[in-house]
């Protein structure tokens, strides 16, 4: 009985640490809030323009949707962080996240064609990747986070020159290789954001719409590159067969 206490206070006790965040000003931990409040209505309000475009044929992904995303995306990079344009630049915000849900519908449609699972398979694996790393930026106290600026620009580099090669060589694995190095250069750009979102908040930058916007890109392309690694598996799985 006596190892039974011991084992609950040990769980106790640490699962109450993973949740301390104390190293963090209460300035940041309120700004955080916000992002990740922000980030969640533009995953619902993407979730909604994506499920529109697979169910209907009134919102499409084409030209259209394309620049009205850059669109919103523009207006939003112009109007001034203010408290005033504060109710605006949100609505731009779930505006660019509604397009960017729908301009996901012919890869949501091709995916869905092959495995229907191939979506919620995506999405769970970008949720747990995503929070893993976000988890690892904010209990993570060194700054050696942005010290990966470099590094992934010279990933980012290598990624470009290998596809470019490809177009070339047309190697099945040197595509392989590509996508799974994106993989790996996602994870830690998820990583760097975050460390950047929190040490921009330390030096009191209250734009959380924006710092919002940096993650939720980070989640739909990592969401994308789940699909296209999941979609290649079935495809090969439905090859052998």
């Amino acid at each position: 009985m006596f190892s039974n206490i011991l084992t609950m206070f040990y769980w106790k006790t640490h699962l109450e640490g993973l949740w301390r965040i104390s190293h963090l000003t209460p300035f940041t931990q309120k700004h955080l809030k916000k992002v990740y409040a922000s980030l969640a209505l533009c995953m619902l309000v993407a979730a909604t323009g994506a499920h529109l475009n697979v169910v209907s044929h009134f919102f499409q992904a084409d030209f259209l949707s394309a620049l009205s995303s850059f669109g919103m995306l523009f207006w939003l990079l112009i109007t001034p962080h203010r408290e005033a344009t504060e109710p605006k630049r949100l609505l731009l915000l779930a505006g660019f996240a509604f397009f960017v849900g729908v301009g996901l519908g012919p890869e949501l449609n091709s995916c869905i064609a092959i495995n229907p699972n191939i979506v919620p398979s995506s999405f769970l694996g970008t949720a747990m990747t995503f929070s893993s790393f976000t988890l690892n930026s904010f209990y993570s106290q060194c700054l050696g986070c942005l010290c990966l600026g470099g590094i992934l620009l010279s990933a980012l580099s290598l990624i470009f020159f290998s596809y470019l090669g490809n177009v070339f060589f047309l190697s099945t694995w040197i595509s392989q290789a590509n996508t799974y190095i994106g993989l790996a250069f996602l994870c830690v750009l998820v990583i760097f954001d975050t460390r950047l979102i929190i040490e921009k908040a330390e030096r009191k930058d209250e734009d959380y719409i924006w710092h919002c916007m940096d993650l939720f890109l980070d989640f739909v392309i990592l969401f994308r590159k789940f699909m296209v690694i999941i979609e290649k598996n079935e495809k090969g799985k439905l090859k052998r067969k």
